[in-house]
């Protein structure tokens, strides 16, 4: 007993020291952090090496961070403690919530495009944050009542300054050892990597922090530093990568309108998909298997952390999203573009693209004037009462009907941009839209997905019927394609469910992302074309089949339709896919069979090659956003755009679209006699009756 009683004492000891203080916050701090490592990421750690990094690399920053508190006095130090735990609590927390839904970590450029999304993200909040993630905080508040309380008692002795030195020492020690193991096994980690998630697995949290802090610099002093002479890397890639257009597609629907129709968070597999025996989509699955449509079924998605804003660079400007962040918010002000509005719009069109959400979402209010819309459609133009709206803006039902109120108005040839938005997590619907049975199995986020995206089914019907109604359907092409995923790999069990398989791995989860991409055309014949291509390939692809050369433009992507396309898919993280091969974190997948390999001499020189190719591709298209590389770049028959051209308040746009319908008399409307085509539209959304 008394033995009992003086190991207790002797431990109440060590605790009342300030060094014990500090190696119990380190620990809890340690132990809290490999807690969500294994509880809430999916770092894919492998092998004994990797394991042993997770394990450890909590400790080196944690030693640094802490043990500034042991070069001051008294009560100070504690609390410096307890506010740097605090604030990496926060931090830690900040990117449970932000992974489960995104599968990344936040960066400093998503960060600071916070303001532009926050008042869109309270329902998405409140569906992501769980209970159980609060615990990060636990400690903080177990280490405060200690102290409050006086079972742990203040250490006022001066700490010796070298021993505070020779911890923060320790610490650099520990870093520069950890990085040094990290490298060896994955080679060129802070150099080559495009994931996140490595730099956490291998080295931690507070350290991808700091990376991601010197990246976010360093971004920032490219474009100042920028020069004429950057470009030459880039037109000697493009020269020898871009494919020539097949000229029995080459102008094919030349002078026809444009419809780009942005299915939100709409993948692959709800094409011809059943629940309970009914179809998902059924007005989708008539469009991809039409009689004039080119649907492509091995088409991925290519975003990262810009998500729908990553979609749209690269559908519009054939230039990929950032590795961090989004170029819309972080470039899209500031940098010159050669985009599909503008390069159409000097062509003759009309370039308008339509939302039902608020304009500064992904800065687009500024954004799409430098890249050359005219008109941009956003909330303030539609009709707003609180049953037309859920979750991130208007319902698509009402959406489509109100949007096609201002396509009548627009001048022919015009090029229009609809971006849907009820398919968006976290797939809220209210019962009088529910018209179509949830999945079961068992996951509250995946299991509504079918019904959101039945509905979007039934507005985008909707919208075809008038456009074949109205004649327009004749005198367009129709491009409907998915932005990304909206069932993250975080749900790897309800996966596994859908796609009717007992488990998923790193190559199913790729080939799930698979998002669809459909071309209308009346001069098109139809047909499922097997190509593998991605995001980047649209705007070549809608160019050629409009006529329009692109020789000489900064396009990263290739025609889909061109028999002399390279067949890679890069994804941002600097995994890919082709015809025969998927590489995924290091494996390698067939991609017919889906079989995991160990390539030999011939397979991993062909992979090494396309290797190459994926992180040159993705770097030279960064270093054109980050150096805002196009301001040097003269484009024969292009002129650079004005965004002091573009005013989108209601007021002046309605004037605008009014004056220049007065001019050129080429609207539906006009060829309607003037009158409004609107009781061509028919809907049944019930908000509306």
């Amino acid at each position: 007993m008394a033995s009992h009683i003086k190991k207790v004492r002797n431990g109440n000891r060590f605790l009342n020291s300030r060094i014990g203080f500090f190696i119990l916050v380190l620990f809890l701090f340690w132990a809290k952090t490999y807690f969500a490592y294994q509880a809430e990421f999916t770092l894919g750690a492998k092998g004994a090496l990797q394991q042993f990094l997770l394990v450890v690399n909590p400790l080196p920053a944690g030693i640094l961070l802490f043990g500034i508190a042991l070069y001051f006095r008294g009560r100070l130090a504690y609390w410096l403690m307890l506010i740097m735990d605090l604030i990496q609590s926060i931090w830690l927390f900040a990117n449970i919530v932000y992974y489960r839904e995104f599968s990344d970590f936040l960066t400093f450029g998503i960060i600071k495009g916070s303001g532009d999304v926050q008042n869109n993200l309270g329902k998405s909040l409140a569906e992501i944050i769980h209970p159980i993630d609060f615990v990060v905080f636990l400690d903080v508040i177990v280490l405060i009542i200690l102290l409050s309380f006086k079972i742990i008692k203040i250490d006022k002795r001066p700490f010796k300054i070298r021993n505070a030195f020779a911890i923060t020492v320790l610490s650099f020690l520990l870093m520069f050892g950890e990085y040094s193991i990290a490298n060896a096994d994955r080679s060129g980690l802070l150099t080559r990597s495009f994931d996140n998630n490595y730099i956490v697995k291998y080295l931690g949290m507070n350290e991808y922090a700091a990376f991601n802090a010197y990246q976010t610099h360093k971004e920032s002093q490219t474009r100042s530093k920028a020069k004429p002479s950057d470009l030459d890397s880039v037109l000697r890639y493009l020269k020898h990568n871009r494919a020539k257009a097949n000229i029995n597609y080459f102008g094919k629907e030349k002078g026809k309108n444009v419809f780009i129709i942005h299915l939100e968070s709409f993948q692959q597999f709800l094409i011809d998909y059943k629940v309970d025996g009914k179809e998902v989509t059924p007005n989708l699955n008539k469009f991809y298997h039409g009689d004039h449509t080119i649907s492509f079924d091995n088409f991925y998605h290519q975003v990262a952390q810009g998500k729908t804003s990553d979609a749209e660079m690269m559908l519009e400007n054939s230039l990929f999203g950032l590795p961090q962040g989004s170029a819309m918010v972080t470039y899209g002000t500031q940098n010159t573009f050669q985009a599909a509005p503008a390069i159409l719009a000097q062509r003759g069109y009309t370039t308008a693209a339509m939302h039902g959400d608020v304009p500064s979402f992904w800065n687009r209010e500024n954004t799409y004037k430098s890249w050359g819309y005219q008109y941009f459609f956003d909330s303030n133009y539609f009709k707003e009462k609180p049953s037309y709206s859920v979750g991130y803006g208007l319902k698509d039902k009402i959406f489509f009907k109100d949007a096609a109120n201002y396509i009548q108005q627009l001048p022919q040839p015009f090029y229009a941009k609809l971006i849907t938005l009820t398919n968006h997590y976290p797939y809220i619907l209210d019962k009088q839209n529910q018209s179509f049975p949830a999945t079961k199995t068992g996951d509250n986020t995946v299991d509504p997905y079918v019904q959101t995206a039945h509905y979007l089914d039934q507005a985008f019907g909707e919208f075809m019927n008038y456009l074949q109604k109205t004649g327009l359907l004749k005198n367009s092409i129709v491009v409907a394609y998915g932005d990304h995923y909206g069932i993250s790999n975080n749900h790897r069990p309800a996966i596994a469910q859908l796609l009717h398989k007992k488990s998923v791995n790193s190559y199913d989860l790729a080939q799930f992302q698979k998002v669809p991409f459909m071309i209308y055309g009346d001069n098109l014949t139809g047909k499922i074309d097997h190509t593998y291509g991605g995001e980047i390939d649209v705007l070549p692809t809608i160019l050629h089949l409009l006529g329009i050369k692109d020789n000489n433009t900064i396009q990263f992507g290739q025609d889909l339709l061109s028999n002399k396309r390279k067949q890679i898919v890069a994804f941002r993280d600097g995994d890919f896919v082709t015809p025969t091969y998927t590489v995924v974190g290091g494996s390698v997948y067939l991609t017919k069979t889906g079989k995991k390999i160990t390539p030999n001499a011939k397979q991993q020189k062909k992979i090494n090659a396309e290797q190459k190719h994926v992180n040159t591709e993705l770097s030279l298209s960064d270093r054109v956003i980050q150096g805002d590389l196009l301001r040097f770049y003269t484009l024969k028959n292009f002129k650079k755009v004005d965004r002091s051209d573009y005013n989108y308040k209601p007021s002046s746009g309605l004037t605008s679209l009014k004056e220049r319908n007065n001019k050129e008399h080429t609207s539906l409307m006009d060829e309607n006699g003037g009158k409004s085509t609107m009781n061509d539209y028919v809907t049944d959304a019930p908000e509306l009756k």
